[in-house]
């Protein structure tokens, strides 16, 4: 097996756990609460907008947007326009959220698109367009608008709440509380993915190269994704929007280590998430070749039918779904990458490997391939059929 040199050792330790220990007494539990242990401690604070904006402008450390930050989605000028109508009309707009990094720095975890937003329009980079309580404003910019309007706007406030970074002097802990707050954010309506969450969390090294391999041209069209960037239909590939893409290239990087899964398939996810804040560029640099190199392999064997499942029709006979499938790309990527020092014989034996493959699809077993069973027994015998399948051809 292929291993990142950090990859080798990762596993030695695990992050320090969260105590969850529930048999307490009540003198105990009320001397929980009050030592404040699994408490996020918030501030919230009121901007007029004009200060808002000229905060933003003036330090370049207080609040990071990152564009790369959040969700590949973005408002468009309507949208935009819209929550500025919503100001003019005094529509109540939910308060922006922020992790406190430093004094007086700041991460969005929850409102940068309207953060965005407000600044664009107070900066005139763009017209209003499709209001329809105030549509005598539609192609005006901020320096356009009539004075009382203007002034109008300059009286409206947005909100924020800030967690700050006093809330545990634990790192894990700390890490534990930011995880939760957003999924909580995402139980009430900010509707996040896992994968989203991940980002915003582990933000590093590790996930832009997640963002980077996801945009593979063998990659993404193996699984309907448009490989042209500037494609308007790559804005609503729900893969692609939700950042399924990235977490199918953390899935194979992951299951690599399958003998290490625990907490699930989505806590294991997590869990490689965490520990690969620890990867240095060495590492990066390893794991991007590893995945170019399983990626090509398995293209060169399986061309337009890669990652899709081979249906039986009868003896000899049946068809290549038409779309991908996860669990069977999980043991094509994990086999494939066990087996790069022997690319060339599978190449060479191509056809081999495609009759062997069609065969295991007619096997009782072939249902951990599609998906059946979501174990840790079940995720590595899936990678294990398909590993054996591959040596059985490598040894002929």
């Amino acid at each position: 097996m292929s291993l990142a040199p950090v990859e080798e050792k990762m596993w030695e330790k695990s992050p320090s756990k969260i105590r969850t220990n529930t048999k307490m007494s009540e003198v105990e539990i009320n001397d929980k609460y009050e030592s404040g242990e699994k408490r996020i401690l918030t501030e919230i604070n009121r901007d007029k907008l004009p200060s808002f904006v000229e905060a933003l402008s003036k330090n370049s450390k207080y609040m990071n947007l990152r564009p790369d930050y959040q969700r590949r989605w973005r408002w468009d000028t309507k949208m935009q326009s819209r929550l500025i109508e919503s100001f003019l009309i005094n529509i109540p707009v939910p308060p922006i959220i922020l992790y406190e990094i430093d004094y007086n720095s700041y991460e969005v975890m929850d409102g940068q698109q309207r953060i965005t937003a407000i600044r664009d329009f107070y900066t005139n980079k763009f017209a209003l367009i499709g209001l329809e309580l105030w549509p005598e404003l539609n192609r005006l910019k901020y320096e356009q608008l009539p004075d009382k309007i203007r002034a109008g706007l300059d009286r409206r406030s947005i909100s924020s709440i800030v967690i700050i970074r006093e809330s545990t002097s634990n790192p894990d802990e700390a890490l534990f509380l930011k995880q939760k707050t957003f999924e909580r954010l995402n139980t009430g309506g900010v509707d996040l993915s896992q994968q989203e969450v991940r980002h915003c969390l582990y933000y590093g090294k590790f996930d832009s190269l997640l963002i980077e391999l996801a945009r593979n041209p063998i990659f993404a069209e193996a699984w309907g994704i448009p490989t042209d960037d500037k494609s308007p239909e790559l804005s609503i590939n729900t893969l692609y929007k939700k950042m399924e893409d990235a977490e199918l290239v953390l899935r194979f990087f992951a299951l690599r280590n399958i003998e290490h899964f625990r907490y699930g398939m989505e806590g294991f996810l997590d869990l490689y998430m965490m520990k690969s804040l620890e990867f240095s560029e060495q590492d990066i640099k390893f794991l991007k070749e590893l995945f170019i190199q399983t990626i090509n392999l398995a293209y060169r064997i399986y061309e337009e039918n890669l990652f899709k499942p081979f249906v039986p029709v009868v003896p000899e006979s049946g068809t290549w779904q038409k779309k991908s499938y996860k669990a069977y790309y999980d043991a094509v990527m994990v086999g494939f990458s066990r087996h790069l020092h022997e690319a060339e014989i599978l190449i060479a034996r191509k056809s081999r490997v495609i009759e062997e493959t069609k065969k295991l699809f007619d096997k009782q077993e072939s249902r951990l391939l599609t998906g059946e069973g979501r174990t840790k027994a079940d995720i590595q015998d899936r990678i294990r059929i398909f590993d054996e399948m591959l040596l059985q051809v490598i040894g002929e």
